[in-house]
């Protein structure tokens, strides 16, 4: 879409930020985002400094009529972060945090990344559950439900928020929490980006020093046999402890890794993970005491920007023998070079005490999900490495439940947005229609309103 110069320059005068349109130097930088394969050219891009930034943005869109996109950390897999022919709210300048460590709470701007909320976090030895990358925004993952190595002892991100600040389609700036806005701060907890630009974001945050955490590592000839044991055992682990089990094909050829985080006494860790540590013949093992932050940066090399992704997820259903055999079977009958993975990742624990019905995050009582991911750089090797995702995602799907993990999945039609918000989906569509009736906020995984 055409946008007229003196609306241009009417938006800018409002601004204390910065708009950025085709041919402007920084427009392609400030349409990059984390998966190379999207390749949007939005009609402008509006790079907000502040609240009354973003109030002015959603205005101007609005009046125009243009086509909305948000970004926070700009990391979500699908790239709804930037839109073609629209307007994209750029929050990536907006990255302070305030923690508090008499109240245990930590507010963060919109734009921050969970790299930023643990470097400020840390230095109180706080944190709460975030991304598994520090490059992941705090906006999209919260707002998603957000996994992450703390998951099991404190629960979702969104479980860890205590208030939202938001910009509604209508340019009204709201304060969500418990006691107010209530709906709204439902819809937040779990229902993806459709019911406003949240501009901060309140957390508890907890006491987290130095965790066990490293990595397990066994050939791949192993991986039946491994798994097998790591399903009892993970069913049966403590809250403290998340163990997620990945085959990958990594630069030194395919494997079955698994990363433990222990957040807890250490020398209980030590107790807890003896069985795994001493299962099997591990190429590898890499567990120690480190920094919190040790952790979340085992997995950066693997998800730096600029590479091509492709994912593929579900829930686990059933971890039977026969699942584990198809998985492992589908990944080792045709391993590409790197890097390849289907990671079980480890949930239950804390996750599974807060109802179904309490936030829009309705997928309480699954105990795992399962991650086919393939990561490249060739563009015309695209068409092969998304073919090898789908391949093995079918072999794993007769053991998956209906339900996704709204973070991970891709443009895959509405029948997966609907299983994405589950139980919750009729819930989101009276909220969205009660806060954004136009869908103006609809280059996300999208609720349509009434």
């Amino acid at each position: 879409m055409i946008v007229d110069d003196t609306s241009i320059q009417e938006l800018r005068g409002r601004l204390g930020g910065r708009v950025f349109l085709p041919g402007d130097e920084g427009y392609d930088d400030g349409r990059k985002v984390f998966n190379a394969m999207i390749d949007r050219r939005p009609a402008l891009i509006v790079r907000c400094k502040g609240v009354a930034d973003v109030i002015a943005a959603v205005d101007f869109a609005r009046e125009a009529s243009l086509l909305v996109s948000v970004r926070g950390g700009g990391h979500n897999v699908a790239g709804h972060a930037v839109c073609d022919g629209g307007a994209v709210i750029d929050l990536s300048a907006m990255k302070s945090v305030r923690v508090d460590p008499r109240s245990r709470t930590a507010r963060a701007e919109g734009g921050s990344t969970w790299g930023d909320f643990d470097h400020a976090t840390q230095a109180f030895g706080l944190a709460t559950t975030g991304g598994i990358v520090p490059s992941t925004g705090i906006a999209g993952l919260t707002l998603g439900g957000g996994i992450g190595y703390l998951n099991r002892k404190y629960g979702l991100a969104c479980d860890n928020l205590l208030s939202a600040d938001v910009v509604t389609a209508d340019g009204e700036f709201l304060t969500a929490s418990a006691t107010e806005n209530e709906d709204l701060f439902w819809g937040l907890r779990g229902g993806g980006g459709n019911l406003g630009v949240v501009t901060s974001f309140e957390y508890e945050v907890h006491d987290v020093g130095p965790v066990l955490g490293g990595e397990l590592v066994y050939p791949l000839d192993q991986a039946e046999e491994v798994l097998r044991f790591y399903r009892g055992w993970s069913s049966e682990a403590p809250d403290e402890v998340r163990a997620d089990a990945t085959l990958l094909s990594g630069p030194e050829g395919p494997c079955l890794a698994i990363i433990v985080c222990y957040c807890g006494v250490v020398a209980e860790g030590e107790k807890v993970l003896q069985p795994l540590r001493q299962f099997g013949s591990p190429m590898m093992d890499a567990i120690a005491p480190v920094p919190y932050a040790t952790v979340q940066n085992l997995l950066t090399e693997v998800f730096q920007p600029g590479l091509r992704h492709y994912w593929k997820s579900g829930f686990v259903r059933e971890f039977s023998d026969e699942a584990i055999g198809a998985i492992v079977d589908s990944f080792a009958t045709a391993v590409p070079p790197p890097f390849a993975a289907v990671a079980i990742e480890h949930l239950g624990g804390a996750i599974s005490r807060v109802g179904e019905g309490d936030t829009a995050f309705s997928h309480r009582q699954a105990t795992h999900s399962l991650l086919v991911l393939r990561v490249w750089q060739d563009p015309a090797e695209s068409a092969e490495n998304m073919a090898w995702g789908r391949a093995c995602y079918d072999a794993a799907e007769p053991f998956l439940d209906n339900g996704v993990y709204v973070n991970y999945l891709g443009d895959e039609g509405e029948a997966r947005v609907r299983a994405a918000y589950g139980a919750s989906y009729e819930r989101l569509v009276e909220v969205k229609t009660r806060y954004d009736p136009t869908n103006l906020f609809r280059v996300n995984q999208n609720v349509t309103p009434v």
